[in-house]
């Protein structure tokens, strides 16, 4: 009995092998797909712009030191060249960055399989291949790379370890306003090899990610974008773009919020269903340009809560166009367990300083109307909070109002303003991290208006007041309560009379600016004093 039991379950194990491998063969065409391997890893002439994308990590086996890796190779004519190539590497303990990017000429671009033989302007030979085996056939999904420039390169052994995720479910997806792209992903790439370093080799392995795209989305003339993938813990790989319209907006459409998973070897899914909100920032060390640097990745569907993190700050490439290429560390739930993972970031859109407009109506202002403000320069990804201050002595100094507010207006009920206060309020917004800041202040200051008090009614004199503060009063108050209190809200001094006094002594008080409140009956009066 245990002999038939052995034997089934050997059955089974070979059975699950073969179709957990099913996809490792050429030619094939995934199910729903009109993608067919490996034509489709080739070269596609009809096509405006194509490219060859890889990155990944590294560990070195004798310093054990990590770094991350990204190359692309792009067919894109120009002048005398067939397009270029980007090579970065970056050292992950010390940020070193070293970055080549140069004009191509392919010697060889076959059309119905990857083999990329390159003539790198001002360098050497380069080459992305497929492996064959003994008698000369390609071996599916795994190929040899070559690259290097005068201070880096590597060669490496590559080999897929899952079948391709398929954008768009069949290849092909509408991106932007008006663009197209037909495009895979080969999202777990087994890598090992040898890695040089300003002359100095040493043997590598790591995981990589493929990428391959090819139509008419353009990224060095198109819509900006933050794009990213994610290998997870968990097995998950995803495929992430948020892609910006020239008004800095993501619509909340499938054009503009792409994500496709891979999570396992029989489920992959595309959605637009998430929300991917900016969490830091990142100034280049010339301020030209500022990138996001942590997201929160959130989607209902698989419950995914994840935080992405960039590993390094500089990784910016600057020709032929400005962009941010980097690793990232991720960390979060799925499902409610908890993941980890590493991924890359590829990031077009730069964020600038907000630009802040303070509405005032009229030249009033009565404690009802709230405060209220607008960005004049928005954008979507921009996440932004905002704090309030104002100032009664003609913008020499101001007091906070509120913080951290969230909302473009505030209505502030419990000011410790008097009767024909001249107010001016100023807004900053700012970013959580304060990478992105700004402030502008109200057009022109306000006249305080307080509901029920007129300029006959009380007067304070001599004002600003030296030892004795004198009320004149046009009206009748019995029993009145006094306080007198400083700008932080504070009562300095309490006390009750049966009329209103014609003087008080306010010798004992420090120089600065100082309230009365005068409470009688049901109603309240704030007289603002400055005190010498």
């Amino acid at each position: 009995m245990k002999y038939k039991f052995y034997f089934l379950y050997v059955i089974l194990f070979l059975s699950n092998t073969l179709f957990a491998q099913d996809w490792k063969v050429y030619p094939s065409t995934p199910a729903g797909s009109i993608l067919t391997f490996p034509k489709d890893e080739g070269r596609h002439a009809s096509e405006p712009i194509e490219w060859w994308y890889i990155s990944g990590n590294l560990k070195g086996s004798t310093s054990g030191k990590t770094y991350s890796f990204m190359l692309t190779y792009f067919h894109y004519p120009a002048s005398t060249f067939d397009g270029f190539r980007i090579l970065n590497i970056t050292d992950d303990a010390t940020g070193l960055f070293y970055e080549d990017t140069k004009p191509v000429n392919y010697t060889s671009l076959s059309q119905d399989q990857l083999n990329i033989e390159a003539k790198v302007f001002a360098g050497g030979n380069e080459s992305w291949v497929t492996k064959k085996d003994g008698e000369n056939k390609l071996i599916p999904f795994e190929y040899t790379i070559n690259a290097a420039s005068t201070t880096a390169g590597f060669s490496l052994d590559c080999k897929s370890l899952k079948r391709p995720l398929i954008i768009g479910e069949d290849g092909y997806i509408e991106q932007g306003s008006s663009s197209y792209s037909y495009y895979y992903s080969q999202t777990s790439i087994e890598v090992s090899g040898t890695l040089v370093m300003n002359g100095i080799g040493e043997q590598v392995k790591g995981m990589a990610w493929i990428d391959r795209q090819y139509g008419d989305f353009n990224p060095l003339t198109g819509e900006k974008y933050e794009w990213f993938h994610l290998q997870l813990t968990n097995g998950m790989d995803i495929n992430l773009w948020n892609i910006f319209t020239q008004h800095n907006t993501i619509p909340k459409d499938k054009n503009y919020r792409i994500l496709t998973s891979y999570v396992d070897e029989n489920t992959q899914y595309q959605t637009s269903d998430f929300n991917l909100e900016r969490l830091a920032y990142n100034w280049m060390p010339d301020s030209a340009m500022c990138y996001s640097s942590q997201w929160r990745l959130t989607s209902a569907i698989n419950k995914m809560d994840l935080i992405i993190t960039t590993k390094n700050k500089n990784t910016e490439i600057k020709w032929p166009f400005r962009f941010y290429e980097g690793a990232t560390t991720i960390s979060g739930t799925v499902n409610g367990s908890t993941v980890t993972g590493f991924g890359f970031a590829e990031l077009l859109h730069s964020y600038e300083h907000p630009k802040v407009s303070v509405n005032t109506s009229g030249g009033t202002w009565n404690f009802i109307s709230p405060i209220s403000w607008k960005i004049t320069n928005p954008d979507d990804a921009r996440s932004l909070v905002y704090d309030i201050e104002y100032s009664i002595n003609n913008k020499a100094s101001f007091l906070p109002i509120a913080q951290a507010l969230t909302d473009t207006f505030y209505k502030w009920n419990n000011a410790a303003l008097s009767n024909n206060d001249e107010v001016w309020f100023k807004i900053t917004a700012r970013s959580a991290d304060s990478q992105l800041r700004g402030s502008a202040l109200s057009s022109a200051s306000v006249r305080v208006v307080v509901p029920g008090a007129t300029d006959q009614e009380i007067k304070l004199f001599p004002n600003p007041a030296g030892n004795e503060l004198w009320i004149k009063s046009g009206i009748q108050i019995n029993n009145p309560v006094y306080r007198i209190v400083d700008e932080k809200g504070r009562v300095i001094r309490s006390f009750k009379s049966n009329s209103l006094p014609s003087k008080i002594n306010v010798n004992y008080l420090p120089a600065g600016i100082y309230f009365l409140k005068i409470k009688f009956g049901e109603e309240s009066l704030l007289l603002k004093f400055i005190k010498l």
